[in-house]
């Protein structure tokens, strides 16, 4: 049938290749984010999970993960929601690593029945890391008394006006313990029989795509037209599913025409915007990304 002919028939009459539905979930993760920045978080992203798992006849949703990783609690709700909605869409679910799937990337990297990455991707991270500045002397030296009070001995832990405390870096690290284990339960328990026994796998150490493979955090290697191409033959079309007006014509979770804020309102807004961006570029740095 000629292209022409083929576009002016209602949709239900075309005979046309499968299509895929594709979400891209890119972005350091934490909860909150702004109208200037965005982060990737479940309430950013679940309108296009659940968009792109409604699509009838698709026998797949493809993921495209570009993340250095971030808050533990977002990244497993992420997780979690994507694989609620496999199972009771039936859809099989394919994960595309960009330039990096690590840490809590990685962690929602789990939730495909595929991981596939580029060979120079970077992968892993599975670990826990909390970072933070501290402060003690600052106050003093220009002059400022802080004045806390509080009900209950440990209101303060962590104080970044105070000097550490032994027994609060301990207990903060008793928390990562029990986070980092939960970790590597999920990537046991997704990835199986497929692990390398490598005692570094668990480190916190992160590799290429390539490595990734061979240590069985990845399935395979290729691109997502390529994939879904010898997957679902030459026909088969790739559906982007987004918000907002970005780069690719979506719409960008959170943000309005018309914003109405004051000038305070801004003001505050673009200090937070600052301070998300700098905790972000840290992430990304840590890749060399």
């Amino acid at each position: 049938m000629p292209p022409l002919l083929k576009r002016l028939l209602p949709k239900r009459f075309r005979k046309e290749g499968t299509t895929i539905p594709v979400v891209r979930l890119h972005g350091a993760i934490m909860s909150g984010g702004s109208q200037f920045k965005p982060a990737l978080n479940l309430a950013n992203v679940a309108s296009q999970l659940e968009k792109a798992f409604s699509y009838k006849n698709a026998p797949a949703v493809a993921l495209m993960i570009n993340s250095p990783g971030g808050s533990p609690v977002q990244s497993r709700m992420i997780y979690d929601r994507i694989r609620a909605l496999a199972a009771e869409k039936d859809k099989r679910v394919l994960v595309f690593v960009e330039d990096v799937a690590a840490s809590g990337g990685y962690m929602i990297a789990l939730a495909g029945d595929e991981i596939i990455a580029d060979a120079t991707s970077i992968v892993g991270s599975i670990g826990v890391v909390s970072g933070g500045f501290g402060f003690p002397e600052l106050l003093r030296k220009i002059g400022v008394e802080r004045r806390v009070y509080t009900s209950g001995d440990n209101k303060v832990i962590l104080d970044p006006f105070q000097p550490e405390k032994e027994g609060d870096i301990e207990y903060l690290k008793s928390l990562q313990v029990e986070i980092h284990r939960i970790f590597i339960d999920m990537v046991k328990s997704r990835r199986a029989a497929k692990l390398a026994d490598d005692p570094t796998l668990f480190s916190g150490l992160f590799w290429t795509g390539q490595r990734g493979l061979e240590l069985g955090l990845v399935d395979g290697l290729g691109n997502l037209r390529q994939v879904v191409k010898e997957r679902y033959g030459k026909d088969a079309r790739l559906e982007l599913v987004g918000g907002a007006k970005t780069l690719f014509g979506k719409r960008i979770p959170g943000v309005s025409a018309s914003m109405g804020l004051s000038a305070d309102h801004m003001v505050a807004a673009a200090a937070s915007g600052l301070a998300e961006t700098l905790e972000e570029k840290a992430l990304w740095g840590r890749y060399g990304l």
